[in-house]
C-alpha cells in the first residue's frame, strides 16, 4: 500500500510518500514544495502543479491529510483552508480517495505524544523513518501518511474480525428523553 500524506500550507506545502510492504515501511518521496513570495492565486497553482506532479510520480493508492488548524489569525486561517483546497483537489483530480486527520491524532500515531513539538516530529521521521527532513514540513507529511497507514491496519483488521458489526449493534448507555418511546 502506497499513502501519500500532505502537510498543506500557502507558502510551504510538505509531502511524504510511504509504502508499507508485509509490514515494513519505506519512504518512496519526500519533500517540501514552496512557491515563492507570489500573490496567493500563483502560490496556489504552484502547490496544484506540484503535488500532481507528485502523485503521477508515486501512483499512490490513498491520500492523507490534516484537518485545519485554527491558529492565531482568521486569516491565516482561511489561506491554510485555500492550500488545503488546492490538494483535495489534487487528489480529486487523480481519483484517489482522501482521508483527514486532526493534528494532535497525527502526532500521537507518529511520536506516541499528541502534544509533539516540530522538532520531535523531524527526530522521528529521522528514526523511525531514516529521512533527514529539511523541514518540519516534510516531516509532518510523512507523519500523515504513517498515520493514515497505522490507521487504515485498524479499521482493516476490525473489519476482518467483525468488530465493527458488533460495535454497530451496541446500544447508547444513555437514551435522549425525546425518541425514547
Amino acid at each position: 500500500m502506497i499513502v501519500l500524506g500532505i502537510d498543506p500550507g500557502s507558502r510551504r506545502c510538505g509531502y511524504g510518500v510511504v509504502a508499507r510492504e508485509r509490514g515494513r515501511l519505506s519512504v518512496l518521496d519526500s519533500g517540501v514544495l514552496v512557491p515563492g513570495e507570489g500573490v496567493v492565486a500563483e502560490r496556489l497553482a504552484i502547490i496544484l502543479d506540484g503535488l500532481t506532479d507528485v502523485i503521477a510520480r508515486a501512483r499512490p493508492a490513498e491520500v492523507s491529510i490534516e484537518h485545519v488548524f485554527a491558529g492565531v489569525s482568521p486569516r491565516s486561517a482561511l489561506v491554510l483552508g485555500q492550500a488545503r483546497g488546492v490538494a483535495l483537489a489534487a487528489a480529486a483530480r487523480a481519483g484517489l480517495p482522501v482521508f483527514e486527520y486532526q493534528p494532535c491524532e497525527v502526532k500521537l500515531a507518529f511520536t506516541g505524544s499528541g502534544r509533539a513539538s516540530k522538532d520531535q516530529m523531524v527526530r522521528t521521521a529521522r528514526t523511525l523513518l531514516g529521512v533527514e527532513a529539511d523541514l518540519a514540513d516534510e516531516a509532518d507529511a510523512l507523519a500523515i501518511a504513517v498515520c493514515h497507514l497505522a490507521r487504515r491496519a485498524t479499521r482493516l483488521s476490525l473489519v476482518r474480525g467483525r468488530a465493527a458489526d458488533a460495535l454497530s449493534r451496541l446500544r447508547p448507555a444513555r437514551r435522549d428523553h425525546r425518541t425514547a418511546p
